[in-house]
């Protein structure tokens, strides 16, 4: 019987297909002779009771330029989904979490939604991390200037970025004796009236934020170091870091052996670790990326690997009322 994979994604026409790790997972399924539908977040629905979407047919090709081909809108019962892929980007706002609402009753439909909707939204991509400190640098958060300034003053360097950031957005370094520091600090807490997150400066990052993508717990031996650009002390790629690929380093393989078995156990089926030298610094939940470089610079096929679980769990059980 053929599969029906549905994704919720950003528009087609804002994806850069060489790079995308979203495209590699429609490709493989592609290969594995899926039917597939496309939609927006915005296109999901409840009537009566029931998860419904308005989707399009989606036909994916090997060609960057010209990814892929979308059919005619219709309605479609989300329940007769096998797999629903949630690779919509952040921001991680209301209309996000409405989303992951919904998508718990296709899920209790019998679909299997990646990620798990309800771990979505419980796993912040900066504060799930927090639940593993032996792995991470010393952190604070808070909504307060007078304790951000007593953190830098103990670690005399330290990184602040927003709890809902991504690609590196607003995420500032700040040394004992900034001159900037009290606007800084002013602003990433709105005035005191918004959390944010301070981590001691990690010197490692002069060697790469490794991305280490996890499939149901158990990690894909190599990992993407994004190495930032002169000048700069973000990794990100999306900031103009570069990707150097590297196998997995004993420090790296601890990380993934005291973070997987959570991960497994809130059904995060594909989740990206940020490791800075020997710290764990985020849990990406959302929409990781890193499939496509990992795949070039090794010859593997992550989204074979990840298909193969999920080829395993596509059962039709009821899932969480």
């Amino acid at each position: 019987m053929t599969r029906h994979l549905v994704v919720v994604m950003d528009p087609v026409d804002h994806i850069k297909a060489y790079k995308d790790t979203t495209v590699g997972l429609l490709r493989e399924a592609s290969r594995r002779g899926y039917r597939m539908d496309f939609l927006e977040a915005r296109d999901l629905a409840l009537a009566a009771n029931r998860p419904v979407a308005r989707v399009r047919s989606l036909v994916v090709r090997n060609s960057d330029k010209d990814w892929c081909e979308l059919g005619e809108t219709r309605e479609l019962a989300l329940a007769d989904a096998d797999v629903i892929l949630m690779r919509k980007d952040p921001p991680f706002n209301m209309d996000y979490i409405y989303a992951t609402y919904l998508l718990e009753h296709a899920q209790a439909a019998g679909a299997l939604v990646v990620n798990d909707p309800a771990s979505l939204r419980d796993a912040n991509e900066k504060l799930f991390a927090t639940w593993f400190p032996e792995c991470m640098p010393p952190t604070l958060v808070t909504s307060r200037k007078d304790a951000l300034h007593a953190f830098l003053q103990e670690h005399g360097d330290i990184v602040v970025k927003p709890l809902d950031g991504m690609g590196g957005s607003s995420v500032f370094r700040v040394a004992t004796g900034d001159a900037n520091v009290n606007v800084i600090f002013e602003t990433m807490t709105g005035n005191e009236q918004r959390l944010t997150m301070a981590q001691r400066f990690l010197p490692a990052i002069a060697d790469g934020d490794k991305r280490i993508l996890m499939i149901d717990g158990e990690p894909v031996p190599f990992a993407l170091a994004r190495v930032p650009a002169p000048g700069e002390t973000r990794g990100n790629l999306a900031a103009g870091g570069t990707g150097v690929g590297q196998p997995l380093s004993p420090s790296d393989r601890r990380i993934c052996e005291r973070v997987g078995p959570a991960l497994r156990a809130r059904g995060l089926l594909f989740v990206g670790l940020d490791v800075i030298g020997e710290s764990l610094t985020e849990i990406n939940v959302t929409s990781p990326t890193g499939l496509r470089e990992l795949d070039r610079l090794f010859h593997l096929n992550i989204a074979s690997d990840l298909f193969d679980v999920l080829e395993r769990k596509m059962t039709k059980t009821a899932g969480r009322p």
